[in-house]
């Protein structure tokens, strides 16, 4: 299924997860029907600072789960935690009842758990097929005896090489396959991180800022993408500043503030709550998230403020 799959396909595979989640309470921590990430008292200390302090979190299968809050509420480094990334001080989860304490990243991804990073990592100055086949696990190339013997490792090469221009077709990138991907645009770079996540069929994906750095023509297509991700079964992740996608996509919002989950609930009723109006707002106790008017002018503006200082910052500490 594409990104442009029929919209009452969408709306209908949108409406199953409403119905499941439909008795979940609406509140931090709250248990779901069928939880594909279970957490438990993970916290993260540096220093005298706790970045992350997170009592219990649930991530229901086949859902698009938007994980929100201000800068430093710990968003990224519970996803770094999850994924191996980062070490936690306590606590522990499982994936898919399995538990993921202390496993290297590289074995969290193979487990299918598979994130994308804010700062794109795509290798420059490969080409784009060739960032695309990185992705793809169990290569016979990759070691030694087998790479000494092409008959053993050219069929997985081939059928690397068609599932990779298959996904690029699809996230039409198919024209710039022998292009360096040091030469894509920040937009299509995330394209290429989302396509090349793709190719080990993750049963989960964890996308951390997904629309930073894209331009607008792009955002459709990108949320399309994201959409038919859930619509063929994938569990997806995100965290996100724009609200307006937040809004549009997901099936589920949990807020974190401070490096604690302060809400959770579907988008409708999580914009409307007090601990999410305290934590981006602040005084402004008496203004209402659910506005749309509001979502496009005071809170948009310091949410995209916010990630323009931490990109800025970011691009002064890689230089």
């Amino acid at each position: 299924m594409s990104a442009d799959q029929p919209t009452t396909t969408i709306a209908s595979r949108r409406a199953e997860v409403a119905a499941a989640l439909a008795d979940v309470a609406r509140t931090p921590g709250a248990a779901k029907p069928d939880p594909i990430v279970v957490a438990d008292h993970v916290t993260r200390h540096f220093g005298g600072m706790t970045a992350v302090d997170v009592d219990h979190l649930e991530v229901q299968r086949g859902a698009i789960t938007a994980l929100i809050g201000p800068n430093g509420a710990g968003k990224t480094t519970l996803f770094n935690l999850l994924t191996g990334f980062d070490r936690p001080s306590t606590g522990e989860w499982t994936f898919e009842g399995r538990s993921l304490h202390g496993v290297a990243a590289a074995r969290v991804a193979r487990s299918g758990m598979v994130r994308t990073f804010q700062l794109t990592k795509a290798l420059s100055r490969m080409t784009v097929i060739e960032n695309m086949r990185l992705g793809a696990p169990d290569q016979p190339g990759e070691r030694l005896v087998t790479a000494l013997v092409p008959a053993m490792w050219r069929p997985r090469e081939k059928a690397i090489t068609e599932q990779a221009e298959e996904l690029l077709e699809r996230f039409k990138l198919d024209t710039k396959r022998d292009d360096f991907a040091g030469s894509l645009s920040g937009g299509q770079r995330k394209l290429l991180e989302m396509a090349r996540a793709l190719m080990s069929s993750p049963k989960m994906l964890m996308l951390d800022e997904p629309m930073a750095g894209v331009n607008p023509a792009l955002t459709q297509s990108l949320l399309g993408h994201i959409e038919s991700l859930r619509d063929e079964g994938t569990t997806v992740l995100f965290v996100e500043h724009d609200m307006h996608m937040v809004r549009h996509i997901s099936d589920w919002v949990v807020v974190m503030a401070e490096g604690r989950i302060v809400a959770e609930g579907p988008p409708e009723s999580v914009m409307q709550d007090q601990a999410v109006v305290d934590a981006y707002l602040g005084k402004h106790h008496d203004t209402d998230l659910g506005d749309d008017s509001l979502l496009s002018d005071e809170v948009t503006e310091q949410l995209e403020a916010e990630v323009r200082a931490e990109e800025d910052t970011r691009t002064e500490e890689t230089r």
